[in-house]
């Protein structure tokens, strides 16, 4: 499906939706272009460069959906009646039914706004690049393996409803990382940088600088000595702090999350304290150039900052039009879906903690008798309310200083215990995107960004030796 073609199927799109034979019909036709490759060692592992291209269609017939997806754009007369013919089925048989929010109908065009556009990088000078990134840690000493990865992706989108929305966008997803890796005597330990960006190749160009830092934290880790478990106040970085904000609390902030389970409606009640008044959660759309930038949702919603907890109490949440509907709130615009082969449900863009009153890291030691700095994220899992986060580093703090560098650090908790447990919020807010990305119901990896500024945690339960 090339550009005019899709350009040219609004026409087509619009008079599919104008007589439709259901309560709402939704057609989605998208074009994506993926351009990858990673160094594993000294080898290029992989290298791809594909396209793909179909058309989701959505319709609501007395409030049960029918979804059918098509890769042949010549099929979309088939795919509507299929879709309708599917919802009218699942009404007969389905007590439960779904309620849209309302929105205004928007018609649009939103064109790409490249800072600088991979498109015009010759594949053969990113892989150049990324060469020698690779060739740089590789020459570290002590270092035995390396893994570097890189992608850019490109997708246009026209978005037609029978409500008379029309949305043509194009957008882009660009994300790379390099991870050293040491190994003695059949322990193996990791330090990576990444970078992402939406609209600018530029930021491939930074990681060079970092190489020598993670070549010494790999190796350092094979020395340090395993953490003590207890209980300690932890400083958390901007990225692990990010991390567990979208992963602990953002999940729990979707729409779906709340509307589908009476028990936590009833845990994340609007208007209950979850904090200290200097804590603060937002979850935006608006800020260019971070991977979770959006301008319009897949549902045709405009983008915009929702705030999460204001002044340690619960305010908001994300929404598609379907959840808003359900909880009687309005779409907030988090409608999100990875490809025309799903369904947008609620999605996180950029989640961030707001800066607070307490200074910078240094601010946050004082007074800290026994502690630990806890930077970035190796991993982690949620189960509802409960969480588990693997620092990629970690040091002791001693009376009120950083001391010596410590592994196996593992935070573990209740995330509504633990953010009443944020006794400092810093003002350095930092948002870094990676290479990586979010996942949800079988819908990954979803271009999310998240940053924050230094926490301090009191009472935080850490597993080790």
């Amino acid at each position: 499906m090339t550009p005019a073609t899709l350009a040219s199927l609004k026409e087509d799109l619009q008079e599919l939706t104008r007589n439709p034979g259901c309560d709402y019909l939704e057609i989605r036709a998208e074009d994506t272009e993926k351009t990858s490759f990673r160094f594993l060692g000294k080898e290029l592992e992989t290298l791809d460069n594909n396209r793909s291209g179909g058309a989701a269609i959505r319709a609501l017939v007395n409030g049960r959906w029918g979804f059918v997806t098509i890769n042949d754009l010549d099929e979309l007369e088939r795919g509507v009646a299929d879709a309708v013919e599917a919802a009218k089925t699942s009404a007969q048989l389905a007590a439960s039914t779904s309620v849209l929010a309302s929105i205004e109908p928007q018609e649009v065009a939103v064109p790409l706004n490249m800072k600088r556009d991979p498109h015009d990088v010759p594949l053969s000078d990113k892989i150049e690049l990324f060469g020698r990134y690779n060739d740089r840690v590789l020459a570290g000493k002590g270092i035995t393996s390396s893994n570097t990865y890189y992608f850019d992706t490109r997708r246009r989108l026209t978005l037609v409803t029978s409500e008379g929305t029309c949305v043509e966008k194009e957008d882009a997803d660009i994300g790379c990382s390099v991870a050293a890796i040491a190994n003695r005597n059949g322990e193996t330990r990791t330090a990576s940088v990444s970078q992402g960006s939406s609209d600018d190749y530029g930021v491939t160009g930074t990681l060079g600088a970092e190489l020598d830092g993670i070549i010494e934290a790999a190796v350092a880790m094979l020395d340090a000595p395993v953490v003590e478990a207890g209980t300690y106040t932890v400083i958390c970085d901007p990225n692990l702090a990010g991390v567990f904000i979208h992963e602990a609390f953002g999940h729990l902030s979707e729409g779906d999350n709340v509307a589908n389970d009476s028990r936590m409606r009833e845990v994340m009640t609007l208007g209950r304290e979850f904090g200290n008044p200097f804590l603060n959660v937002y979850d935006t759309g608006l800020d260019k150039g971070l991977r979770g930038h959006i301008v319009y949702d897949d549902e045709g919603v405009p983008t915009q900052k929702t705030q999460l907890i204001r002044d340690g109490k619960l305010v908001g949440r994300l929404h598609n039009r379907e959840t808003a509907g359900k909880l009687r709130e309005r779409p907030t615009g988090n409608a999100r879906a990875i490809s025309y082969r799903f369904a947008p449900i609620p999605r996180m863009r950029n989640t961030v903690i707001a800066p607070g009153p307490h200074g910078g890291f240094n601010d946050l030691m004082k007074g800290v008798k026994l502690g630990i700095y806890a930077v970035d994220s190796a991993g982690g899992q949620t189960n509802g309310e409960l969480f588990t986060f693997t620092a990629r580093h970690a040091f002791m703090i001693r009376d009120g200083k950083l001391a010596e560098r410590v592994k196996d650090v593992t935070i573990s908790g209740n995330v509504f215990d633990t953010l009443r447990n944020v006794d400092a919020v810093g003002s350095d807010l930092s948002i870094r995107d990676s290479g990586g990305g979010c996942g949800k119901a079988g819908q990954s990896p979803l271009p999310v960004s998240h940053g924050s500024p230094h926490i301090r945690i009191q009472n935080c339960l850490i597993g080790g030796r």
